[in-house]
């Protein structure tokens, strides 16, 4: 009996050796665009400067890293904290990561075909013979294998594709954390940009209502117009007008970053964050544009998609040819449980077969067919990612140097206002004006200083931009250990 068990073991654990070619193609990641920069024309060694707040020289530093945690770079604690609240309670991530575990147990459903698939049965019974009459019991225990042997790789090419699957969902994952990073300091920016814009006309509201109190004396003395003195009302209720849908603006922009730190509105205590508690990052890193496809996750991503493309070829031409199959079985009988593995009634057998497809009207060249066509899909979807890609970088580049210059003109504009309001006011007092230069400067002041606000705002937003279009250095965080199985995709534990 041990010999004939020896023997079914042998018979069976060699079958798992019928393996062969792997049809269908190896898949290569695409080459690196052959460009040499992100932008038609050389970039200036650095932007312009001027002194107020996000006023600072920008130099782009090339083939320089981007740091994994690059928010600290603005040098906020309140911008950290919210940060790394974002990161531990929002829905998305944990939606993200439930995604990976989910396509690294369907990878491993998957890499399960490569192993004999092993039952056992067994059963008791009780039975009485028709000839004397006597009753007996009957213990039946078996053990059955079966083994698909993947002589042309269709196997291989399915786990290949599960595993590119899998790859997939980590870089979705990986461009979750940036998104979210992105968003929670973009809204804080711009909560920090609503806030000075409310400051800025409050302070406005505050001057004109004193401009208004000074024209009414002037009314009772007879100085001037009641027509000036409505002009300035209007003006003072026309400022006034505008402050609540800015209030408006602050109140959604504060819930919004209470979502995305993963908190009720309700229940969030949103710290009130100013432009002057950010600093300007002064370096900025410049990947090569050979690295981007790299760093990028959507590229990662697509590229992976493209891989499981590959995978899925090799699939469909397996299925063009024959399928080849071994089954064992082992069991054993006995009347009594201690008679088991005696040899007295032991059995085993091995059985080696192959189903072939001989006609099947056209469907599985089809299916070849389309596999080649996802393929191409893929293909072209992967280099218009890598476009989009590169012309986000150029984007945010030409975006930083205009917002560099676009804040030196607005503070000269509105230290310009400031002047010609002062001038105006004191001309207007000692009478050598009539109201409506004073009312023009008012509005000219008015409009300067809250564009300054919002120049000063969007470059620190344009920063950020940057560090998400290079990809958010997520290959320099420590927080998602990556490791690699014996086939070669890194996956998530």
């Amino acid at each position: 009996m041990r010999q004939s068990f020896k023997n079914f073991l042998m018979v069976s654990v060699g079958a798992v050796g019928l393996v062969g070619c792997t049809l269908g193609p190896d898949f290569l990641r695409p080459a690196p665009p052959a460009v040499t920069g992100y932008t038609a024309t050389p970039l200036p060694p650095e932007t312009v400067s001027a002194d107020t707040i996000a006023g600072d020289a920008q130099r782009f530093l090339q083939d320089t890293d981007v740091p994994g945690q690059w928010w600290t770079l603005f040098r906020s604690p309140v911008l950290d904290g919210l940060v790394e609240q974002a990161l531990r309670a929002n829905p998305d991530i944990d939606a993200a990561q439930a995604s990976v575990r989910q396509a690294h147990n369907n990878y491993l459903a998957q890499a399960g075909s490569f192993f004999p698939q092993v039952s056992g049965a067994g059963s008791f019974g009780r039975q009485q013979s028709t000839t004397t009459g006597a009753s007996f019991d009957l213990f039946n225990a078996s053990v059955s294998v079966s083994y698909v042997a993947d002589v042309f790789g269709q196997v291989r090419r399915s786990v290949e594709a599960s595993g590119a699957l899998e790859e997939n969902s980590r870089f979705q994952l990986e461009a979750t954390y940036l998104t979210l990073t992105s968003n929670v300091i973009t809204a804080a920016i711009q909560e920090a940009s609503l806030s000075a814009q409310i400051a800025a006309l409050q302070d406005i509201i505050t001057a004109q209502a004193q401009e208004l109190d000074l024209l009414n004396q002037q009314f009772e003395l007879g100085a001037v117009a009641r027509g000036d003195v409505l002009a300035q009302q209007s003006q003072l209720a026309a400022t006034q007008a505008s402050l609540p849908p800015v209030q408006k603006q602050l109140e959604q922009t504060r819930n919004t970053i209470s979502i995305l730190t993963g908190r009720f509105p309700s229940e969030s205590q949103i710290p009130n964050l100013q432009l002057t508690d950010l600093s300007l990052p002064q370096d900025l890193p410049l990947s090569l544009p050979s690295k981007l496809i790299e760093q990028r996750p959507d590229i990662r991503a697509s590229e992976a998609l493209l891989h499981t493309a590959s995978a899925q070829i090799g699939v469909a031409t397996a299925n063009l040819f024959p399928q080849f199959t071994v089954t064992g079985g082992f069991s054993d009988n006995a009347s009594e449980l201690g008679s088991f593995f005696n040899g007295a009634n032991t059995g085993w057998s091995i059985l080696a077969g192959f189903t072939a497809p001989i006609f099947r009207g056209g469907t599985l060249r089809a299916q070849e067919r389309a596999a080649y066509d996802v393929f191409d899909r893929t293909a072209a979807q992967y280099r218009g990612t890598v476009l989009n890609a590169f012309a986000n970088v150029a984007n945010v580049l030409a975006a930083l140097q205009l917002d560099a210059e676009n804040v030196k003109t607005q503070l000269y504009a509105e230290q310009t206002a400031q002047q010609s309001l002062e001038i105006t006011q004191e001309r207007f007092q000692a009478g050598a004006i009539a109201y409506l230069s004073l009312l023009d400067a008012q509005r000219t002041y008015q409009q300067a200083r809250i564009a300054l606000v919002i120049a000063q705002a969007n470059r620190f937003a344009d920063t950020v931009a940057l560090f998400q279009a290079l990809g958010g250095g997520w290959w320099n965080r420590q927080d998602l250990p990556i490791i690699k199985d014996p086939t070669g995709f890194a996956r998530i534990p």
